[in-house]
């Protein structure tokens, strides 16, 4: 600890000094499975109904959240698939509501907000396949919903970011879907993470270590940090990016996943993919969830719809 500069918290996010570092374990799984969320608050702007698509080969029909304008701009809409964080093992579609209307919103958007399985139960790459069974019968039913096919986005944040990220992947290797932009949301990219020993954690706030270590065994269905994975289920373990579409990478520097993140940011550019990097000084992991009203947490989605919209509309 000795000669380290000491942690230093936005101004907007000093209450964040006082998290107590819980971590994930099966005890908070089995709670948090217990708890759907509650909707966000009603928009009048946009609509909320449910969709069943066909799942994976041998596995249940997937299911999504679809958020739309109610007074769309034209009959073709870009899609956002929005994949939600929870570590892998927990977490709803519902909890990103108050994202997805604003995206919905200021997009002029569809945003299919799919719920994918579970680990530990269902070990990776079971949600990333979910993903695209939504993503690819989205686009069968483009012309039904009113979907411009070449304006589609997959985004998420944390575990959410790092499935949207393997789907981008996967997305690209079978060539059925055509991925226009990844928004990446400070994703969980790399189980490596787990094994490092020279992390400075004392401003690691809401994912610790310990929730990350759990995380990643829950879905590896195994330690991390082994010599080979399967495809498509630690994203950062891909050897080859070259060909993905453009991204945006946002994270905080206090965040456990800073420096994978940035690392991935790093490798996709040195492959030719362009890859907009949004860093927050003094932000930890999930601070625009807990801290929705701040205007840094305010500032950070903005950069996303910016983003977004830049892809739609370049």
């Amino acid at each position: 600890m000795l000669g380290r500069a000491p942690v230093a918290f936005h101004p907007d996010l000093r209450a964040g000094r006082f998290i107590p570092p819980l971590s994930f374990g099966p005890r908070v799984v089995r709670m948090l499975g217990k708890l759907e969320p509650r909707p966000g608050p009603a928009d009048p702007a946009v609509r909320v109904e449910q969709m069943q698509l066909s799942g994976p080969a041998g596995a249940d029909p997937v299911q999504v959240r679809l958020i739309r304008p109610t007074q769309p701009e034209s009959t073709r809409m870009p899609l956002v698939l929005w994949v939600h964080g929870g570590g892998l093992v927990s977490g709803s579609p519902v909890q990103d509501d108050l994202t997805s209307h604003t995206f919905a919103r200021e997009l002029h958007a569809t945003v299919a907000a799919v719920r994918y399985r579970l680990a530990p139960e269902h070990p990776g790459p079971a949600a990333v396949e979910d993903a695209y069974a939504a993503l690819h019968g989205l686009h069968e039913r483009a012309d039904e919903l009113g979907l411009d096919t070449t304006r589609i986005a997959v985004a998420g944040a944390s575990a959410g970011g790092g499935i949207a990220a393997a789907l981008a992947q996967m997305a690209h290797d079978r060539g059925e879907v055509p991925i226009a932009f990844q928004l990446l949301v400070y994703p969980m990219l790399d189980d490596r993470t787990v094994i490092r020993r020279d992390h400075d954690t004392r401003g690691v706030r809401v994912w610790t270590p310990r929730s990350n270590r759990f995380g990643w065994t829950s879905y590896l269905g195994g330690p991390p940090g082994a010599d080979h994975v399967p495809d498509y289920v630690v994203p950062a373990r891909r050897e080859d990016l070259t060909g993905l579409p453009p991204a945006w990478i946002g994270v905080g520097d206090l965040d456990l996943f800073h420096e994978e993140d940035l690392a991935y940011a790093e490798r996709l550019r040195a492959a030719g993919v362009a890859c907009q990097v949004h860093v927050v000084p003094g932000a930890f992991h999930g601070f625009d969830a807990l801290f929705r009203r701040k205007p840094v947490s305010q500032a950070f989605l903005a950069a996303q719809v910016d983003a977004l919209r830049e892809a739609f509309t370049g």
